[in-house]
């Protein structure tokens, strides 16, 4: 589950994480306004959505009074941020910032541990800095052994002076730093991310955005997660909450190739072979066991939505699912989706795989390609993907 910026701090806040003065959350103009008078002085509205990118989207502004607070919350409330519409915003206390870092904390599932990344250079896009300077962004994998009674003190000085956090604001980040690690853990967290992180201009350090994912499948540890729960802010995206209500396991990735599969493994392994091929997956998609024409019309109409994908890689082996009735629910599928433009590149294997096959071939499809291989499926959805673009 993943948690609005107003609700990561208010977790932050009760674990002991500093974070500005509390704001106000508002759903209507008049009610920013009134939050912009009350809080007083220079406030900054921020759109409440599930996704990142907010400031270039126009989903961040400073006021500098209750009526510019009117008048920039006009422009957010209602915002469209990449198919998030803003129906919440956050009126905050505008910090004064003096220097900005960034800070997370999150599981490292290939070491069966932790990973603490940390960098001087905060306030901006993480990745881009890892990509274009990557000696700036510190990532450091701790074991469960390591922090059995939490993250010590030395050890996370240690992680902030290889981050070559300024010395003046490192103590002070320290102590964040080993309390956000104990809020991550206390509450399940699958990722407790602060960015910026800031130092103000009196030397305190805080928090002054939260992005928080909570793991669902420890929620019975956690009567509270219901609290997260609210109105407007229920789909963590559009096409997942879907998914959700038809019980698809869906999960929206980054690319321009669609990915179905049968099989959790497999389809995690489609995810590798598109990308040793140069591409990147749009989804992640398990039609489960049996890829009936009901389960591949509804899974293929998920990924079909998704404006980013550009083709589709259906990556089916039979095994107690048999090939021909994969094959016919392909058909179905595409009957009933009608027109659309992207390629489905179709790898068919396993039991009956053969027939499948002969099936696909006889409907003669305009959109659909069969490859024979796991490898030259991948290959071809990911050069489709490309020349679509």
């Amino acid at each position: 589950m993943d948690l609005v910026e107003y609700q990561g701090k208010q977790l932050f806040r009760r674990n002991g994480v500093p974070v500005p003065a509390e704001g106000r959350v508002c759903r209507t103009i008049d009610e920013v306004e009134t939050a912009a008078r009350e809080l007083g002085g220079t406030v900054v509205v921020k759109a409440q959505v599930k996704t990142g990118g907010r400031g270039k989207a126009g989903g961040v502004k400073l006021a500098n009074d209750a009526d510019e607070a009117r008048s920039v919350s006009e422009d957010i409330l209602g915002l469209d941020i990449k198919g998030h519409t803003v129906n919440v915003v956050y009126v905050e206390p505008a910090s004064d910032i003096a220097e900005e870092y960034y800070l997370s904390v999150m599981h490292d599932r290939v070491n069966k541990g932790y990973l603490v990344i940390c960098s001087a250079k905060g306030g901006v896009d993480i990745e881009e800095v890892n990509r274009t300077d990557p000696d700036a962004v510190v990532k450091v994998s701790l074991t469960p052994n390591d922090t059995t009674d939490g993250l010590q003190r030395d050890r996370a000085l240690d992680i902030l002076t290889q981050a070559a956090i300024p010395e003046d604001g490192r103590e002070a980040a320290a102590d964040l730093l080993v309390t956000l690690f104990d809020a991550f853990r206390a509450e399940d967290a699958t990722l407790c991310e602060v960015n910026p992180l800031i130092k103000t201009p009196d030397g305190r350090v805080i928090a002054l955005d939260a992005k928080v994912s909570l793991d669902n499948n420890a929620a019975f540890r956690h009567g509270d997660y219901d609290e997260w729960k609210v109105a407007g802010l229920e789909a963590d995206d559009p096409l997942e909450a879907e998914a959700k209500e038809k019980d698809i396991q869906y999960v929206k990735l980054d690319g321009q190739v669609g990915v179905l599969g049968n099989g959790a493994g497999l389809v995690m392994a489609t995810l590798d072979v598109v990308a040793q091929h140069g591409g990147q997956a749009a989804n992640f998609l398990d039609v489960g066991g049996g890829a009936s024409a009901d389960a591949m019309a509804a899974s293929l109409g998920l990924v079909l939505k998704d404006p980013s994908v550009k083709s589709v890689f259906v990556n089916i082996f039979g095994g107690i699912t048999r090939g021909e009735e994969v094959a016919n629910g392909i058909v179905e599928a595409t009957r009933r989706l009608g027109d659309f433009p992207q390629k489905l590149v179709i790898r068919l294997d396993g039991t009956n795989a053969e027939q499948g096959r002969r099936i696909l071939e006889e409907a003669d499809l305009p959109n659909v390609i069969s490859a024979p291989t796991m490898d030259e499926a991948a290959e071809l959805a990911v050069a489709l993907a490309k020349e679509a673009s």
